[in-house]
């Protein structure tokens, strides 16, 4: 591995995509649920029919062939190779911007975004709003290597965004992130990593204090609402990850059809859809980012970071501007006066009208629109 900055080329042999079809017409499939919904989790009929399409009409190599167009890279830091795609504008001065993704996400949640961001005046904005992209692989999802020793949560890959950045030879940036995205994004802007001048969260987390339990207002009570629900219906996977990630990785890697249940349940869950994931999120596209799991067999390595941060203290103060887009599907809502208590800079909170956790990947164009209005705030 090297610390300088590499093309990095992305070529799955075909014995890999053979050996995925082999599986998926071997798989041994449980009786139907008892129930007529989602309740006991995927639907049988529901997921054969997603794994067919897996298995006959889906074409990873359209795939493969947009991220090699984008421009991959690869670097190493502190031992872990890190795989990131890097989209210049055609704007020298454009703004540099980091984007992080979550799990069961990808880089590729960000793909609809990237021509708007790269290319504003093609898409409705102005030179101003240009931005030149760093779009990672979190360490053990994607195409990241994995970690080979522990120690590798949020507050070190916030730490790791920084060096990233520097080897660029960005000296002034901003940070993006949802879900775990957003996690390790406040934490760029707890430690003030070097070089960071403003961060945006489309999944801002903080807890309640016990006044906000005692004497709780209308949105109060909808994000313990939401919270509770996740604890009892919503997190099983999560407590299963941040537990016993390598047992449940042995079935996330051996079992295609194990796999694809596991994340189509959340984006079936955590999207703003009328009952179907595919209302939101075209097949393909939920294809084309469970493969980034299946290929580099990343189901447990991707666990992990449960393992490594689930527990983690959270925010405590972050001074530098912030900026939010709370999308009303959102699974963890927080609201905004939870939030002020540890960002006193707090420069826009847009209240979005559609969208859901997957935010950037549901509604692109709602999306860059924030990203452009956060950020002019802080340049």
């Amino acid at each position: 591995m090297s610390e300088m900055i590499e093309p990095f080329v992305y070529t799955v042999p075909q014995a890999a995509l053979d050996d995925l079809n082999a599986r998926l017409d071997l798989a041994r499939w449980p009786e139907r649920e008892a129930v007529d919904d989602w309740t006991q989790g995927v639907p049988l009929a529901a997921l054969q029919d997603y794994v067919a399409y897996w298995r006959n009409g889906y074409d990873w190599r359209a795939c493969e062939a947009w991220l090699d167009d984008m421009g991959l890279f690869t670097t190493d830091i502190e031992g872990v190779a890190i795989r990131f795609l890097h989209i210049r504008s055609r704007h020298e001065n454009a703004t540099p911007l980091i984007m992080t993704h979550g799990w069961p996400g990808s880089i590729l949640e960000f793909r609809g975004c990237i021509p708007a961001l790269v290319d504003p005046e093609a898409h409705g904005g102005s030179a101003a709003d240009a931005f030149h992209l760093v779009i990672p692989c979190l360490p053990g999802f994607g195409l990241s290597g994995k970690p080979e020793q522990s120690g590798w949560g949020v507050e070190r890959i916030a730490r790791a965004w920084g060096v990233l950045m520097a080897r660029l030879g960005y000296t002034r940036w901003f940070a993006q992130g949802g879900d775990w995205g957003s996690i390790v994004t406040a934490q760029i802007g707890e430690q003030n990593v070097p070089g960071c001048a403003g961060i945006h969260l489309n999944m801002p987390i903080s807890r309640p204090l016990p006044e906000d339990l005692a004497n709780p207002a209308p949105e109060d009570l909808k994000a313990l609402g939401a919270l509770q629900y996740y604890q009892e219906w919503d997190s099983g996977y999560s407590k299963e990850q941040s537990t016993r990630p390598q047992t449940i990785g042995y079935s996330l890697v051996d079992s295609p059809v194990g796999l694809a249940a596991w994340i189509y349940e959340k984006m079936w869950a955590w999207t703003d859809n009328a009952g179907r994931a595919e209302d939101v999120l075209s097949r393909d596209a939920m294809l084309d980012n469970l493969m980034l799991y299946w290929l580099p067999a990343a189901g447990a390595s991707s666990a992990r970071l449960y393992w490594e941060s689930f527990g983690s203290a959270g925010i405590t103060k972050i001074t530098m501007p912030v900026a939010v887009s709370a999308f009303p599907k959102e699974v963890l809502p927080t609201p905004r006066k939870w939030m002020e208590r540890h960002c006193p800079n707090i420069v826009h909170w847009g209240v979005m009208e559609k969208g859901g956790h997957f935010a950037a990947w549901e509604q692109p164009e709602a999306f860059v629109a924030e990203l452009r209005t956060a950020f002019a705030l802080m340049r």
